[in-house]
């Protein structure tokens, strides 16, 4: 009983990090420039699952392996993924709100400004924050995944 408590108490602890990760960056990307207009998602491209099996991704997004880190353990998969492609900003809000309702996601909020996203999703006991800033010459994303915290979670980190 005592190791199934510390384990829920680690993970919500990472789903509060990847939170407060994805909102400090964001804050930090709002200050980027703007202009340059990229090039929709293409339709022949073939979109792809990486790390999270149930989020697909455009195949012009690279993965910056040096920004993304993935934290797995027993019963959880958590992290960022950073990813950057020529692509546009409204054709990526676009491809993820259709591919994540596909994926059982539900879309919570969003927030829109000329060259900056940010969309909310949930499923089952998992949140997913995608972070979309378009610049002059690439559009990157923030792609963040952690547990939710649930009440015996919440009252067991009180203590």
């Amino acid at each position: 009983m005592q190791g199934k408590k510390q384990r829920n108490i680690v993970m919500s602890m990472l789903g509060m990090i990847t939170f407060i990760t994805l909102s400090l960056a964001g804050c930090a990307n709002m200050q980027q420039t703007s202009g340059g207009t990229g090039s929709n998602v293409q339709k022949g491209n073939t979109p792809l699952y990486y790390d999270f099996g149930d989020i697909l991704l455009p195949s012009e997004l690279k993965i910056d392996k040096k920004e993304t880190y993935i934290i797995e353990g027993p019963g959880f998969l958590t992290g960022i993924l950073k990813l950057k492609g020529k692509v546009e900003r409204t054709s990526l809000i676009t491809f993820f709100r259709n591919n994540m309702a596909k994926d059982n996601w539900k879309a919570i909020s969003s927030f829109k400004t000329p060259k900056k996203a940010i969309l909310l999703f949930q499923k089952q006991m998992r949140w997913c924050i995608i972070n979309i800033v378009e610049d002059q010459f690439n559009t990157y994303v923030e792609l963040g995944v952690a547990p939710s915290i649930t009440e015996s979670n919440e009252s067991a980190l009180m203590q």
